[in-house]
């Protein structure tokens, strides 16, 4: 297989037409399931490029280099996420909830970290967000009103997030998947909602 082109040194380009932001569209979800799948380092952009239907000197011209491109595609599956379930300091065990059906959904971005801590951060956050910071304020005012157990905010987010995600693709034990029955993904909601409610408990 022949070598990747070296990485660009400029600035991605922000797309400027319809045209130009629908093409960008399919090489960021082209390039999700590759990453997903591959990794940073096995991911190939001739693949990417097929899957979305373009070449070369667009997804460099819009991403800049295979790496400008990971991240594009990590920001836009946190994006997603965020989008399809706001966090909710004062339902933590809900947005657990939400974030297990999210997994089963969309199950990219989960596949992305577990990259991101092989191949580039294996200790400490695994990014960095000032949105990340928005959540640990929201914590600790549920707090100070008596609402959440005491502790640190970042350790109890922590703590509910990794039990959203125990049957995800970053499960050590089981992973699920969307077309199990539907009675299996109610009772693991309902255990979840209840450890979550006791363990973040004033």
């Amino acid at each position: 297989m022949p070598p990747e082109p070296p990485a660009s040194s400029s600035a991605p380009t922000v797309p400027s037409t319809a045209r130009g932001a629908a093409t960008s569209r399919r090489i960021i979800d082209a390039a999700a399931v590759e990453f997903a799948a591959r990794g940073i380092a096995g991911a190939r952009i001739d693949r990417i490029i097929a899957a979305a239907h373009t070449n070369k000197a667009q997804l460099y011209g819009y991403f800049g280099s295979k790496d400008g491109l990971f991240d594009a595609v990590v920001a836009d599956r946190v994006s997603f996420t965020t989008e399809a379930r706001p966090f909710d300091a004062a339902d933590l065990p809900g947005w657990a909830v939400g974030l297990y059906d999210h997994n089963l959904r969309q199950p990219d971005l989960v596949r992305l970290i577990a990259w991101i801590r092989l191949e580039r951060r294996p200790t400490g956050l695994w990014f960095d967000s000032a949105d990340h910071e928005q959540k640990l304020a929201e914590i600790a005012a549920e707090q100070a009103a008596g609402r959440l157990c005491a502790g640190d905010p970042f350790d109890l987010l922590t703590l509910v997030i990794s039990m959203a995600c125990a049957w995800s693709p970053a499960s050590g034990v089981y992973t699920a998947t969307a077309d199990e029955p539907a009675a299996d993904h109610e009772r693991r909601r309902a255990l979840l909602r209840e450890c979550v409610a006791r363990a973040v408990a004033p």
